[in-house]
Formats: structure tokens, C-alpha cells, sequence
């Protein structure tokens, strides 16, 4: 699913709340900003609504949320299907134990923890995060849960940059997207 794909009237409410940013964090990024989305709680609630309605009845028992938009997105979509929720965090963030997982960025480096206790072998895992730009970090997302044993049902995404032709980095891997900026 992608926003070219729906004709759903939210879609256009949650694109029109995303804010474009030249130059950030550094020049040449065009950072999409989804705290103004926040900002609107009927438009929030729309986005969160719509990855809901998709993922209700598909026996997600993990929703993995990387650091630190998908935060925001994964843990109500977590509680409204029932799945627990994880953080997938950067370094140094989470006590005990933990497995890791370095990545690339389009611009720079990075690396994701994870409690090792936090998902079961078996668990149908839902990945959620912002945005998707070179598919770096759902990569390493994916590859720490299927070490620990689980099935990576899904990516899910608010925003894909399809220039930068993360989605074909994912293995064919499902993403859902809402929207899609060229």
C-alpha cells in the first residue's frame, strides 16, 4: 500500500501536514517533518487508524518500533491490535542485555540495540518507523529480529523517498507505506 495507491480523502490530511525541511540535518537532505502532523490530533489519529485497520486481523504478536519516530507510531498501533511493543533503540539507551545491529544512513552511520528477552522465536513481528530513505535501518531492524527467531511480517512506513530505492534494499520484504514523495 502506498499513498498513489489509496484513494482514502486521510491520506491527502496526513500529507498535507508533513512538513518539508531543505538542508536538514545537514545540506542537501530534505528532511520530512512529521511533528506538525502531531501537531493535529485528528490527523495523527487518521495515521494511526489507517495501519491499524490494516493490521488488526493479521496475528501480529510484536510491533518492533525503531528509535525514535517509530515510537510515536508503533506504540498505539501495538496496543489498538493487542501485539507487545519493543523498542529498537540506539546505542547505549537500553539496560541488560542487548544484540546490535549496525547500519548505513544516506548520510552516515548508525546501529540499533535490542533486549534480547523482548521477542520470542515465533513471534509475527510488525516493523514501524517514520520514513524509509535507503532501507538501512529497517534492514537492521529486520536482521535483529530474525535473529532472535521471529517472522518479520511487515515494514511499515508514514513516508517512503523512493529515489532512494530503499524498498528494493528490503529482500521483498512487505512495506507499507501512506505516502510517497518523489
Amino acid at each position: 500500500m502506498s499513498g498513489n495507491e489509496v484513494s482514502d480523502p486521510r491520506i491527502y490530511g496526513i500529507k498535507a501536514k508533513i512538513r518539508v525541511v531543505p538542508d536538514f540535518p545537514k545540506k542537501g537532505i530534505m528532511f520530512q517533518d512529521i511533528t506538525t502532523l502531531l501537531l493535529d490530533p485528528k490527523t495523527f489519529k487518521d495515521t494511526i487508524d489507517l495501519f491499524v485497520e490494516r493490521y488488526r486481523d493479521m496475528n501480529i504478536s510484536v510491533v518492533a518500533g525503531i528509535e525514535a519516530r517509530g515510537f510515536i507510531f508503533g506504540s498505539p498501533i501495538a496496543l489498538a491490535i493487542g501485539a507487545k511493543f519493543v523498542p529498537l533503540r540506539k546505542p547505549k539507551k537500553l539496560p541488560g542485555e542487548v544484540i546490535f545491529e549496525e547500519y548505513e544512513l544516506e548520510y552516515g552511520s548508525d546501529r540499533l540495540e535490542m533486549h534480547v528477552e523482548a521477542v520470542d522465536p515465533g513471534d509475527r513481528a510488525l516493523i514501524v518507523d517514520d520514513l524509509i530513505a535507503t532501507g538501512g535501518t529497517l534492514c537492521a531492524a529486520m536482521s535483529l529480529l530474525e535473529r532472535v527467531g521471529a517472522e518479520v511480517v511487515e515494514c511499515a512506513c508514514v513516508i517512503e523517498l523512493p529515489e532512494l530505492m530503499g524498498r528494493e534494499r528490503l529482500g521483498g520484504k512487505p512495506l507499507c507505506v501512506l505516502i510517497e514523495y518523489r
